[in-house]
């Protein structure tokens, strides 16, 4: 079993309260999702597409092309065990409560107020008048090994396995549904140029490797 990695969500904002969670996930457990919609012809002669032989003709095959945005599904490890043996107070008293609520509050809508400050939009903080009210969801950026991605979490499932006596969890695995946002801001873009440079060292490795089963 491969050992557990840290990763971290924190949110890109200025928010009251900031919100960082730190936790254990094992990379075997990320799974990434991407799909695209194809407009095709509708008539029998152009059913899968339109006709092709060269490489130049093949931008014509599809009428359109709708691309999803990435998701990932991410199962992660919150465990406050070890800070407990430490005698970690808040550990004791509070297990893993304070990363749950974290998450909860990366969850829930905001609202923006004077100098772009965002607060949870249930606080009601915001102001009286409905342009004043208006709610957004929180950009977070998901940090894991050398990627730095900018998403939506989307969704939350926690499975508690084990309780203080006050039954407070300090064990639970947590799934995370995770949509990338993807666009001209500085994080995706940077993934965009390490996926394609990725590519194209594949690209080298695999011609170098078919010129020299020639031989």
């Amino acid at each position: 079993m491969l050992s557990p990695t840290k990763g971290f969500l924190i949110e890109y904002a200025l928010s009251l309260p900031p919100l960082v969670l730190a936790f254990d996930f094992n990379p075997q457990t990320l799974t990434r999702n991407r799909s695209i919609t194809l407009t095709l012809g509708s008539t029998p002669a152009t059913r899968g597409g339109y006709d092709f032989m060269l490489p130049t003709e093949t931008a014509r095959v599809a009428q359109g092309v709708a691309v999803e945005p990435e998701s990932f599904d991410v199962e992660i490890l919150l465990d406050a065990t070890d800070r407990m043996n430490a005698d970690d107070v808040l550990a004791r008293t509070l297990g893993i409560q304070p990363e749950l609520d974290t998450l909860r509050t990366m969850v829930e809508p905001k609202t923006q107020g004077p100098g772009g400050l965002q607060t949870l939009a249930s606080l009601g903080l915001g102001g009286t008048r409905a342009f004043q009210r208006s709610q957004c969801a929180s950009v977070l950026l998901f940090v894991w090994g050398t990627h730095v991605l900018p998403v939506f979490l989307k969704s939350i499932e926690v499975g508690e396995a084990a309780h203080l006596p006050d039954l407070t969890p300090y064990r639970a695995t947590v799934k995370l549904g995770l949509q990338v946002i993807e666009g001209n801001n500085p994080f995706y873009e940077v993934e965009k140029i390490r996926q394609v440079i990725g590519a194209g060292l594949n690209t080298v490795r695999t011609a170098v490797s078919a010129v020299g089963g020639l031989f």
